[in-house]
Order: C-alpha cells, then sequence, then structure tokens
C-alpha cells in the first residue's frame, strides 16, 4: 500500500510540474514578443500588403459600375464615326476612343468579378441606380446621331462626345478622391489626362479654340 501510495504521489507530482511547465510556457510566450507574436507576424504582411494594393472601396465599385456603361456608349458612338463621320480627323479620333475604352471596359469588368460584383449588362447605359450618369447621352440624342451623316454628324458627334468626356472626367475625379484601389485609380488619371487632351483636339475641329 505504501509503495502504491508513493508511485500515486509521484505521478501526481510529474502531473502537476507538466502542467505548471505548460502555464508558464504560456505564460513567457505572451510576454516574450517575438515569440508570442509571431504568429501575428506572419499575417501581418498580408494585410499590409493589401492595404498597399489597396483593397476596393464602394467609391472603386461605384466608378467600375458607373464607367462601364459609360465607356460602352462612347464605344457605340464611335462605331457610328466609322460610317457616318465626313472628316478624317473625326474618323481617327473615333478609332482612337474605341480603341483606348474597349479594353478598359474588359478590365472594369474584370474588377467587378474579382470584387463579387455584378458586372452591369448590356443596354445599362442610359441610368445606372436610377440616376442619369453625368455626360450620357439620352436614347434621343443617339437617335439623332444614328440618323446624321457628313458634316453634321460630325459636327453632333464632337459636341456629344465633348460632354460625354467631360462626365467621364467628372467620375475619374471623383474616384481619385474617394477610391482606394490603387489601379483603378491610376485609370482614372489616365482617363482625365486622355480624355481632357481629346476634348481640346475636338474643340479645335469645332473652331472653339
Amino acid at each position: 500500500m505504501t509503495a502504491h501510495r508513493s508511485l500515486v504521489r509521484r505521478t501526481a507530482a510529474v502531473a502537476a510540474a507538466a502542467t505548471a511547465a505548460v502555464v508558464l510556457a504560456a505564460c513567457g510566450g505572451g510576454n516574450d514578443s517575438p515569440a508570442g507574436h509571431d504568429g501575428h507576424k506572419t499575417s501581418l504582411p498580408t494585410a499590409s500588403a493589401t492595404a498597399k494594393e489597396g483593397a476596393q472601396n464602394a467609391a472603386d465599385v461605384a466608378f467600375a459600375k458607373g464607367m462601364i456603361p459609360h465607356h460602352r456608349q462612347a464605344v457605340e458612338m464611335a462605331q457610328l464615326a466609322e460610317t457616318r463621320a465626313q472628316s478624317a480627323e473625326v474618323k481617327k479620333l473615333a478609332a482612337e476612343i474605341k480603341k483606348a475604352q474597349d479594353p478598359e471596359i474588359k478590365t472594369l469588368s474584370g474588377w467587378l468579378t474579382s470584387w463579387g460584383e455584378e458586372v452591369p449588362k448590356e443596354g445599362e447605359s442610359a441610368e445606372h441606380g436610377g440616376h442619369s450618369m453625368s455626360g450620357m447621352m439620352t436614347p434621343e440624342e443617339m437617335d439623332r446621331l444614328e440618323k446624321s451623316s457628313g458634316k453634321a454628324f460630325d459636327t453632333a458627334f464632337m459636341e456629344m462626345m465633348i460632354k460625354h468626356h467631360e462626365g467621364a472626367i467628372e467620375m475619374a475625379k471623383t474616384e481619385q478622391s474617394d477610391g482606394a484601389y490603387q489601379p483603378a485609380k491610376e485609370m482614372a488619371g489616365n482617363i482625365i489626362s486622355s480624355q481632357s487632351a481629346e476634348i481640346t483636339r475636338m474643340n479645335k475641329l469645332l473652331g472653339k479654340s
């Protein structure tokens, strides 16, 4: 019996010591910054990298969802110029607009898909979220442009596209000030610079500057 009790005591003592060691290790680990926070440190760089890239926010989503139908309408207008414009300069400008904006539509659509957001469907061009977007042509204006040709088309096309570009620039400036996703902010900067230059070209062709 004595031997048995001694064995039980020794076993209990070993268990207690082991428990104490675990508790001490846990406490020590909590106080030891390198060891205790190492697990957190491995996750921080990921979060930090995401922050540097700029995780998208509501402004980025609104920019993409608004700019897609906006660009689609500009491309539609540019396509009309292929067969209706008289001026070689207008045809050249229209081709450049289409070449620049088609890839941007694909990029914007890709962002929305990767963010789990819905890409605006074809035909969602006149309004976005129940509100008319800045610079968008009305169905009546698009119909009038489609029915014109020659010099009348050239004038109408440029006047409408200036208004359209001004709307896109306004949207892009909002993205630059309110957005968080760096690639979207960079695209907004490109839109501002390229479309401002195109507005200047069109004003010159219209004899307004």
